[in-house]
Parts: C-alpha cells; structure tokens; sequence
C-alpha cells in the first residue's frame, strides 16, 4: 500500500515537475513588471529623464548667458 502511494506521488511530482503550461505567462508578467519598474524609474517626479532634462537646461541657460545672447 505505502508502494503504490509512493509510486502515485513520484509519477505525479515527475509530471508535474515537466509540466510547462503557464510558464510563458509567468515571463510575460515578470518582463511587464521589470518594464514597469524601469520606467517609473526613467520617467517618475526625479527619474533620469527629468534629471536628465534639468541637466541639458542648464547648460543651455549658461551657454546663453555665457555668449550674452
């Protein structure tokens, strides 16, 4: 009896362990939430595109007052 219980559990953990359904949905979630993360990081109040921006107007604004123009 405890034979076939563990022969039951091993075929069941062996078909379970080759079962890739989901799989791909899981990746999906996982590169939309690294996605997510990476512009909320480049586009949030302070990311790198706003610092970025602030970094390129003020060069701008001390060429301008550099040349006098």
């Amino acid at each position: 009896m405890i034979t076939k219980l563990y022969v039951k559990t091993s075929v069941f953990l062996s078909q379970f362990k080759n079962d890739e359904r989901g799989v791909t949905a899981i990746e999906y979630g996982l590169i939309g939430v690294a996605m997510a993360v990476l512009l909320t990081t480049a586009l949030g109040d302070g990311g790198f595109i706003g610092k970025l921006s602030a970094a390129f107007t003020k060069i701008a604004t001390t060429l301008t007052n550099a040349t006098g123009s």
